[in-house]
């Protein structure tokens, strides 16, 4: 499973790094109202969860659609601008029915797979649907909130704007004052690798998460959905955000530039792993002899004849096992003399659950 984006033509100078304070913004507002995803940024939640306002709060929550299980197309810009002010002028300049399209229709989003023939909901009768199912799915606050946006586009624009401008004064400035330069110095880095050590070793640098095929032609997202996108004509933009860990969000609307938000990560994270990895990890896993020996393995260090005897079957059946074990990266194996003893990878075993759930987030 991949996000799939065709960059054959695409030049050097059509990828472009830069920050963006809406995607920022975005990227804060997610973690106020879904704190649990980002325990490393409890912190900085708690403390500007004390200093906002009930009132701007409550809006936030109102409009929580935008921006909680999903992030709203509309708020990773493909050109970003060096304000938040200006890149809401962007969006003013669009029509109701490009707004309302790049508002609810999330292509970042992998619940609903969206169809490159569809409209803006304000026109498109399936595009109406889908929108109104996303919403009805996440309760009848969002389903409230999409009605308002179909019903009276223009004047929820405004409430909006307004609302990401009280964000702004409330509690973003100071946030976005204190991260900028960071995102421009990481900018910077990835566009330097680019002209220094070209696409591969930039992606790399970007994220684990992120490869190119062999022929060059195309960047691989590892997230679970299959989706494809084309940067050729485009280009393709590149959102640093220090926020937004463990998400790596691609805007890949069809006939849109495609957007990458990635995280800047801070050292202390552990590495990506890829949905592969955990896929393997899993399935060693779902056969209850295979428990039986990792049981066993994780008291002390064990044989296959060890591991036949206790559970009494032959010595090839624990092999066949214990090689799957092995491939998954749970167990190792370490030679003593005539002996082959299994013992568990306690740091990878342990990340499963946590290597998983950051895997269905990214």
């Amino acid at each position: 499973m991949s996000v799939s984006i065709d960059v054959t033509s695409v030049s050097a100078d059509q990828y472009l790094f830069a920050p963006s304070p809406l995607a920022e913004l975005g990227s804060a507002l997610h973690l106020l109202v879904e704190p649990a995803h980002h325990q490393t940024q409890n912190g900085w939640v708690t403390a500007a969860t004390a200093g906002i306002a009930p009132d701007l709060m409550d809006r936030i929550l109102v409009a929580d659609y935008l921006w909680r299980t999903s992030r709203s197309d509309m708020l990773l810009p493909a050109v970003p601008q060096p304000t938040l002010a200006a890149e809401l002028d962007v969006l003013d300049t669009l029509d109701d029915e490009a707004w309302v399209r790049d508002a609810l229709m999330t292509s970042s989003c992998g619940v609903v797979p969206l169809r490159d023939d569809l409209d803006s909901p304000l026109v498109d009768d399936v595009a109406r649907k889908i929108a109104r199912d996303r919403a009805g799915a996440r309760g009848p606050r969002a389903l409230d909130f999409v009605d308002q946006i179909l019903a009276r586009p223009g004047a929820t624009r405004s409430w909006i704007r307004r609302l990401l401008e009280d964000c702004d004064s409330g509690f973003f400035a100071d946030a976005w004052t204190r991260v900028v330069g960071r995102l421009a110095a990481d900018a910077r880095h990835k566009h330097d690798l680019l002209e220094r050590h070209g696409l591969e070793a930039m992606l790399a640098a970007v994220s684990p998460a992120l490869t190119l095929t062999p022929s060059g032609d195309r960047i691989v997202v590892d997230k679970l959905q299959d989706r494809t996108a084309s940067a050729s004509g485009r280009g393709l933009t590149f959102l640093p955000s220090t926020f937004s860990h463990p998400h790596l969000l691609v805007v890949h609307a069809a006939g849109r530039r495609p957007v990458l938000n990635y995280p800047i990560l801070a050292g202390l994270e552990e590495p990506t792993v890829s949905v592969a990895d955990i896929q393997d990890r899993l399935h060693a896993l779902d056969h209850p002899l295979r428990l039986r020996l990792v049981r066993s393995i994780l008291r002390a260090p064990q044989t296959t004849a060890q591991l036949a005897d206790a559970w009494m079957v032959s010595a090839p059946e624990v092999s066949r096992h214990l090689a799957v074990l092995k491939n998954s990266g749970l167990i190792t194996s370490t030679r003593r003399g005539r002996y082959v003893l299994y013992e568990i990878d306690i740091v990878r075993s342990a990340r499963l659950g946590t290597d998983l759930i950051e895997a269905l987030l990214r």
